[in-house]
């Protein structure tokens, strides 16, 4: 019945794209969206995190920008793409936000992926910001750090949210984007359905 549900909302949501006559915000500030395959995450400069998420800076010296993405905790963390890990990831499950602290722009720290820059008010990023706060575990008030991730610079953290096949980590980001205040779709389950929405405010952005 998942399978059938995620197969049905793929169809749907296959067209998922930004109104041509949107309104989308714009400002000095600026968010990044990366695209790695079947997967995608949000990028915030550390100069514009303020609150509470800045806390998780603390460790990682010289970091000039934090990427963010979720998932399946068991599968996530397992780094293991096998079709079992898979299907088990289709159902309600617990999550896992892997944190990537860069000295380098996304851009040039996944230069072999998709990166797509945004720009949007103070406001947008601080409310981006405390969604993330929000969906990490706590304990102690501090977030539940989990283990190490795949990168150097990179660390598992606990998430409150569920995973499952119909909300995945792309639909996390599209979350995340309207958030912001972006007018995107967020009845997506594929990272182009994300992609090719941040790609087309960012040419809205750019007339």
């Amino acid at each position: 019945m998942k399978i059938a549900a995620l197969l049905l909302l793929a169809l749907l949501s296959g067209c998922a794209s930004v109104p041509p006559d949107a309104v989308v915000p714009n400002g000095p500030a600026r968010i990044y969206v990366v695209g790695r395959g079947w997967h995608t995450d949000i990028g915030l400069p550390v100069d514009e995190v303020s609150g509470r998420l800045a806390s998780l800076e603390s460790g990682f010296p010289g970091v000039r920008f934090m990427v963010f993405g979720f998932g399946e905790r068991a599968y996530y963390m397992a780094h293991d793409e096998g079709s079992g890990e898979m299907l088990t990831a289709l159902f309600p499950s617990k999550s896992a936000i892997l944190l990537t602290a860069l000295s380098a722009s996304p851009d040039e720290a996944f230069a072999d992926y998709r990166v797509v820059t945004l720009r949007l008010t103070q406001s947008g990023v601080d409310r981006i910001a405390e969604e993330l706060w929000q969906s990490l575990e706590k304990h102690g008030g501090a977030a539940v750090r989990l283990a190490d991730g795949p990168y150097a610079g990179s660390v598992f953290y606990g998430s409150d949210q569920t995973y499952d096949g119909l909300y995945t980590c792309n639909t996390w980001t599209a979350h995340l984007l309207r958030d912001a205040g972006f007018p995107v779709d967020t009845h997506v389950v594929f990272a182009d359905q994300v992609m090719r929405q941040a790609a087309q405010i960012a040419v809205m952005q750019s007339r």
